[in-house]
């Protein structure tokens, strides 16, 4: 009995490394695509709608005059200006604190030590943010702890009360990014600058500075971008003082002006768009991705 050749088995040509690659980020990216790219078409084509001051209800007929009220408004000007100041404040002030924290975390601090810092600068970061924010005003309240600490000298609810408390909660965001870009400045440079006769701020500013740079602006894209949305804080501790948030929220819930709303969201994209834009002539960005 005579035996056939066994058939070839086929076998199915694996996909390219690049492909699969490729293929692992379609879901996120259509989540992305849906999700947000999909919402800002809708916020876009909302913004152009208007409201019946007879009905209050939204008509939806195409208007540039929300727009062209965000642009003319003198309150709506000066709300801006001072949520960019409040932003930038918050930005340098978690910068300066930043810095000697992420420093010593990175290159003074021993490894259990290390660790120690990394779970105690990330722990408020578990905490509820109305936790935080509402204990910042039992802070700053009249005849509260820091009130009877100054003597009765507090500065009370108001811009200044929204900058600190904005401060603190974005603080962890700055550290690590900071804590992580010194962390790769090499020993060795520290070294040959100090042989070199150089002081300790001085290598701080001339070696360790170009080189952590980028980890300083992805720390600030974070607390810029957040105090520049923020209106819970501000209106737990803001007092009367009135930022971009709050406009937005007012409008929404309290004018019942959806549109106008829709329009006032699209200043702080565009003042993050811009601060990017910024920070991309620097080189930050791009040394940051490498």
């Amino acid at each position: 009995m005579s035996l056939s050749p066994a058939a070839p088995v086929r076998r199915r040509r694996a996909l390219p490394a690049a492909v699969r690659g490729y293929l692992l980020l379609v879901p996120p990216l259509a989540w992305l695509v849906i999700a947000y790219l999909g919402s800002m078409a809708v916020l876009l084509v909302s913004a152009f709608w208007s409201v019946d001051s007879f009905t209050g209800k939204v008509v939806h007929v195409s208007t540039t005059g929300n727009f062209l009220a965000v642009v003319q408004d003198s309150l709506f000007r000066t709300v801006t200006l001072r949520t960019v100041g409040v932003a930038l404040a918050v930005t340098v002030i978690d910068a300066v604190l930043a810095v000697p924290i992420a420093l010593f975390i990175a290159k003074i601090a021993g490894r259990r030590m290390r660790l120690v810092l990394l779970v105690a600068v990330t722990t408020p970061l578990w905490a509820s943010y109305l936790v935080k924010a509402y204990a910042w005003r039992g802070l700053f309240a009249p005849g509260g702890p820091l009130d009877w600490v100054t003597g009765g000298h507090m500065i009370g609810y108001g811009l200044s009360a929204t900058i600190v408390t904005l401060a603190y909660l974005w603080l962890p965001y700055m550290i690590l990014p900071l804590a992580a870009a010194f962390g790769r400045v090499p020993d060795s440079m520290w070294e040959a600058s100090a042989d070199l006769g150089a002081s300790g701020l001085t290598t701080l500013r001339r070696v360790a500075a170009p080189l952590v740079f980028p980890g300083l602006a992805a720390g600030s894209i974070f607390t810029f971008s957040l105090s520049l949305g923020d209106y819970i804080a501000v209106t737990i501790v803001g007092g009367k003082a009135q930022l971009l948030g709050n406009v937005i929220y007012g409008q929404l819930v309290t004018a019942n002006d959806q549109p106008l709303a829709a329009a006032l969201s699209f200043v702080p994209l565009v003042v993050v768009l811009i601060y990017l834009l910024a920070l991309r002539a620097t080189g930050a960005l791009e040394q940051e991705t490498r």
